[in-house]
């Protein structure tokens, strides 16, 4: 399977995501939504938080342009949220999850979509 087949069915395709982006751990877009990207130092302050997440829990984390309040940051998920909807990112051995999901979407469920995703990714080594 492609990378854009992950984020296009598996993730997005579930319905409880919305937008989504599989970047490498290193940087650099694997697959992704039409028209959902990281800007500026973005890429770079989220992999700072997975290391020290009291950046983000003080200032937001910011994802396509749109700041997040940050509800969890540990070494391997960080999860924020803005109005209704929220971001969920899930960092493997070798890529990393940046999903969005929007309003009438239950965090959880959300969460759930892209926790199992990541889980076969790092089962098959990535």
């Amino acid at each position: 399977m492609s990378w854009q087949a992950y984020v296009d069915q598996n993730l997005v395709g579930t319905g409880a995501i919305t937008m989504a982006a599989i970047y490498g751990a290193q940087g650099g877009v694997w697959a992704a939504s039409p028209n959902f990207a990281l800007q500026g130092n973005e890429f770079n302050d989220l992999l700072r938080a997975y290391q020290d997440p009291s950046g983000i829990r003080a200032n937001g984390l910011y994802v396509a342009g749109k700041k997040y309040f940050a509800l969890n940051a540990d070494s391997r998920s960080i999860y924020g949220k803005q109005g209704a909807g929220g971001v969920i990112c899930v960092k493997t051995a070798q890529a990393i999850l940046i999903c969005l999901y929007g309003d009438g979407v239950a965090p959880g469920e959300a969460t759930k979509v892209v926790e199992s995703l990541a889980d076969y990714f790092i089962s098959v080594g990535y």
